[in-house]
């Protein structure tokens, strides 16, 4: 009975403070586009090892406009908050913070490999960690998060760059984007200082012909294989 009072009790935390930070999301461009020259990409994996969890994080950062990698990092480490639906950020941050620390270069992005705005109570990891970062955040999923168990996306247009709107109660959470022709969508939502157009250029702009996700989550999401396989050897 402890270990669930104390559940409960970390999640009446976090529901406390995601709603208070909540209030202070601001869905419009707070940068001018031309002068972002440093994006990173943002990705954890996680393991087992006997009853405890770990993960790591790893964080790659581009040239906007070249997309040559300029740095990578990871951290990995001990996952302290248990599985939560909704909490996930109280889970990643830590690490997430930890690997920042790691970086030579400052990112003008960040972008997550998750969700930011389509979360139930707008607080995915892309928001939760931008106010941490003091920087525009963009969360960017390859799978689709049904924030209510019940609203479904519309499939976009078979063309490179159409879009649909995710609508929840009259209200826009993010976008599913087709980035190429003939293939899935990827699931956009704002993180925070960032409006959901830009974010949307954002990944068409970052996305080559090798994959239909954008570089910066990509090259993160191998990072993190290759880091996880080494702390697990």
């Amino acid at each position: 009975m402890e270990q669930i009072k104390n559940t409960n009790e970390m999640q009446e935390e976090f529901l406390r403070q995601q709603n208070e930070l909540r209030d202070r999301i601001e869905p419009t461009d707070k940068f001018d586009i031309d002068s972002v020259k440093l994006i990173a990409g943002v990705d954890l994996a996680y393991w087992n090892k006997g009853d405890e969890e770990y993960a790591v994080c790893c964080i790659v950062v581009i040239n906007a406009e070249t997309h040559r990698v300029i740095e990578k990092q990871h951290y990995s480490g001990k996952i302290e908050v248990p599985y939560m639906p909704g909490f996930l950020a109280f889970r990643e941050l830590p690490l997430i913070l930890k690997t920042v620390e790691l970086l030579e270069t400052v990112p003008d992005i960040f972008i997550f490999d998750g969700n930011g705005y389509l979360h139930p109570r707008h607080m995915g990891i892309a928001t939760h960690a931008s106010f941490y970062l003091n920087k525009p955040t963009v969360g960017i999923a390859k799978t689709y998060f049904r924030v209510d168990k019940k609203t479904d996306y519309t499939e976009p247009e078979n063309e490179a760059g159409s879009y649909t709107d995710i609508v929840i109660d009259g209200e826009v959470y993010g976008r599913a984007l087709r980035t190429h022709k003939d293939v899935k969508p990827i699931f956009i939502s704002i993180g925070n200082f960032i409006s959901l157009d830009t974010a949307c250029a954002l990944a068409l702009k970052l996305t080559d012909k090798e994959s239909h996700i954008p570089i910066p989550t990509r090259l993160a999401d191998l990072e993190t294989h290759i880091a996880r396989e080494a702390e697990r050897s």
